[in-house]
């Protein structure tokens, strides 16, 4: 069979070819700009959007402002955009709007699951950008996917595992972190988008970290009455009955609490206040990202939080070997800073407080995470 050829007339490539392709999707110029193509002659209208980056795309924010970065179609069907200006190195997700639709990148190979539908993903390469970068001179983990049955939920469940390079062929144990995503992304999301594994690949390369297992649970639990995003016990349920025990059978995992980590952004963080800080028989090693108590909420308040954990946190206030607590200083919770800081204290919970620039978002998230891991298991 002839190899179908490409009609210059058109960006459309015929049925059954499998050459090159005659445009990039995706591509990253020398000023660190970036010019993203999208093939679609019978479109009308193309945008490319993203959350990630809203300073150089913007999504809307505030109502009125323009949403997306409106791209324009060449006498091929070919749309293309070149970002204003350039892109700090670093991972970030998008997609296209075509006629209204979103629409992934049909040329890509990355992509990160949210809470509801997906995303494409890119990188922008460059210095800053290289504790999260793949690199072929070090070793490398794995990345599965578990699926488990969850006899708190009467469903199945699924996770994500990171075992670090050498594990497959080890026979010693691991100490164990549980990592969990934020309300508007998936157990995909530290992975695809938050490069953990890459960044303890990078840190175990250097000797800046202790091999761990990780495991990203599932956030989320089905909608019922009485549950919330925020304070979920479906979720502790589940975690606490049925994932540790599974990983703990399944895994080489040393299962002691000195040895069991538990971290999460955003609502991953309000997961790790609720049923990490206050299981000290099961953690005791604590990270919490851009999360915290509210003084006077009536579902997130720091003083019905104190009188619900009491107990715990007095015990946790005697075996906790870390409590790390990080914030973004333009972060809408950033209000929540001095009342969770004033909780800890009153308890005498020792703890690391990272204020950083920025908001809530996976570029400081990402770096709460790089000075996180070091300081587990030590």
């Amino acid at each position: 069979m002839q190899m179908p050829k490409l009609d210059p007339s058109t960006c459309v490539t015929p049925p059954f070819y499998s050459g090159p392709m005659p445009y990039k999707s995706v591509e990253q110029g020398e000023d660190q700009r970036v010019t993203f193509r999208l093939c679609a002659p019978d479109a009308k209208e193309v945008v490319l959007t993203s959350s990630d980056i809203m300073d150089v795309i913007p999504m809307g924010f505030p109502p009125g402002t323009p949403q997306g970065l409106v791209m324009q179609k060449d006498a091929t069907g070919l749309w293309s955009v070149t970002t204003p200006k350039s892109i700090a190195a670093d991972t970030y997700r998008f997609a296209f709007r075509v006629d209204g639709v979103k629409t992934v990148d049909p040329l890509g190979k990355t992509f990160s699951e949210e809470l509801k539908g997906i995303d494409s993903t890119f990188e922008v390469t460059g210095p800053e950008g290289a504790f999260q970068a793949w690199d072929p001179k070090i070793a490398h983990g794995s990345v599965a996917t578990l699926e488990y049955w969850s006899s708190s939920l009467g469903m199945k469940r699924r996770a994500h595992v990171y075992t670090p390079p050498g594990y497959e062929k080890g026979k010693g144990t691991y100490p164990v972190l549980y990592l969990v995503h934020g309300a508007g992304d998936s157990d995909d999301s530290w992975t695809s988008v938050g490069r953990a594994n890459r960044i303890l690949d990078n840190l175990y390369a250097k000797g800046e970290a202790r091999p761990m297992i990780v495991v990203m649970p599932d956030g989320h639990t089905p909608l019922r009455p009485g549950t919330m995003t925020l304070d979920n016990p479906d979720f502790g349920n589940d975690l606490t009955r049925d994932l540790i025990p599974y990983v703990d059978s399944h895994y080489r995992t040393d299962a002691r609490a000195d040895a069991r980590a538990m971290a999460g952004l955003s609502m991953g963080g309000s997961h790790t206040l609720r049923n990490g800080i206050t299981h000290p028989e099961l953690f005791h090693w604590i990270g919490v990202f851009s999360m915290g108590l509210s003084a006077g909420s009536a579902f997130n308040g720091v003083e019905t939080y104190a009188e619900k954990y009491d107990a715990a946190l007095r015990q946790s206030a005697k075996e906790m070997k870390l409590v790390y607590y990080a914030m973004g200083e333009k972060d809408f919770l950033y209000e929540t800073v001095a009342p969770t800081r004033a909780l800890l204290d009153e308890y005498g919970i020792d703890h690391v407080y990272n204020e950083s620039g920025g908001g809530h978002e996976w570029i400081n998230w990402r770096r709460y995470f790089l000075d996180f891991a070091p300081r587990l298991f030590r």
